[in-house]
C-alpha cells in the first residue's frame, strides 16, 4: 500500500512527501504540495540543499511554546513560520515531553509504569480530537494546507509521529483516503522514529528504564489512531461531523483542499513485449 515518500535529508528527521498516496478511483495526493517531518531545529540549509530545493513556502509548527523555545525551528530559505499549537491547553501530556520522559526512568515509571504507557498515550489521542485548543490548531493547519499560496507546506511536531500523525490522518481522510490507507501511513513512520530516538532509548534502558515504556513512548501504535477515530465517530458521527462541527471548517475550505491536493493517478507504464 502506497505511503508517503521519504525525502532524503541530512538535517531533518522523518521528512515525507504525502504525494502519491492513493485516494481511490484513480486519484492520488498531489506530489510536492504537503510534507511532514520531525523538528527543524537542526536544519542546515548549506548541508540540505535537497530540502531547500523543495521550495517550502510555509512551515506549520504544531509544538507547544516550551518546545519551540527549547528548540526553535530553522526555516528553509523563503519559508514563513505558522504556529498551530495543538497541545496549548494540555502542555504537560506525554507527546510534548518525550525526551524528558526518556531521560528520567523514575518519572517515567511513575507516570507510565504498570502497563499505563500505551493507555495514557491513547488517551492523549482523544485529546487531539476533543480538545478545543487542538481543534483550533488543526483547523488552522487545514486552512493553510488548502491555500495554494501557502503551498508547499511542511508541518511537524517534536518527533513527527503523534500530533503530526493525526494531522496527516485528518488531511488524508478529508481528501478521500480510506481508513486502511490512513492507518498504513500512520504506522509507516515507526522505523525512522525508532532510529532517531535510539540514543535516548538506550540511555533510558541503561539507567534501568522499562523497555515497554520506551516502546510506547517512541512508537505509534494501531490503538492510538483507533482511539482518535473512535472519539471522532462517537462525538460527531464521523469525519463530516468532525470537520463541520468539531473543527468548524467552512465548506469552501474543504472544497479548496480537495481541488488543490487531489490529482489523477498516473497509470503504471506498460511493459513492452520482448
Amino acid at each position: 500500500m502506497q505511503t508517503a515518500k521519504a525525502v532524503a535529508a541530512a538535517t531533518v528527521v522523518n521528512l515525507r512527501d504525502l504525494g502519491g498516496i492513493s485516494l481511490g478511483r484513480d486519484r492520488c495526493f498531489r506530489s510536492g504540495a504537503v510534507l511532514r517531518s520531525g523538528p527543524l531545529s537542526g536544519f542546515d540549509a548549506a548541508r540540505d540543499v535537497a530540502v531547500t530545493a523543495l521550495g517550502i513556502r510555509t512551515v506549520v509548527d504544531l509544538r507547544t511554546a516550551d518546545e519551540r523555545m527549547a528548540a526553535p525551528d530553522r526555516l528553509p530559505p523563503g519559508a514563513r513560520l505558522f504556529v498551530a499549537d495543538v497541545l496549548g491547553d494540555n502542555p504537560g501530556v506525554a507527546p510534548a515531553r518525550l525526551r524528558a520522559l526518556l531521560s528520567d526512568p523514575v518519572a517515567a515509571e511513575e507516570a507510565l509504569g504498570g502497563g499505563k504507557a500505551e493507555g495514557l498515550f491513547a488517551q492523549t489521542y482523544r485529546k487531539l480530537v476533543l480538545s478545543p485548543g487542538a481543534a483550533a490548531a488543526y483547523r488552522a493547519f487545514v486552512e493553510t494546507a488548502a491555500d495554494d499560496r501557502a503551498r508547499p507546506v511542511l508541518f511537524h511536531c517534536t518527533a513527527g509521529k503523534d500530533r503530526t500523525g493525526w494531522a496527516t490522518a485528518l488531511l488524508l481522510l478529508m481528501v478521500g483516503a480510506s481508513r486502511d490507507v490512513v492507518r498504513a501511513e500512520f504506522l509507516a513512520v515507526n522505523p525512522v522514529v525508532r532510529a532517531a530516538f535510539q540514543p535516548y532509548v538506550q540511555g533510558f534502558l541503561d539507567a534501568g528504564g522499562d523497555p515497554e515504556i520506551a516502546a510506547a513512548i517512541i512508537e505509534v501504535r494501531p490503538r492510538y489512531l483507533s482511539t482518535a477515530l473512535d472519539a471522532m465517530d462517537e462525538r460527531w458521527g464521523g469525519l463530516d461531523g468532525y470537520v463541520r462541527d468539531g473543527l468548524r471548517i467552512p465548506e469552501p475550505v474543504v472544497e479548496r483542499l480537495r481541488s488543490g491536493l487531489v490529482v489523477s493517478a498516473q497509470p503504471e507504464p506498460a511493459i513492452a513485449a520482448t
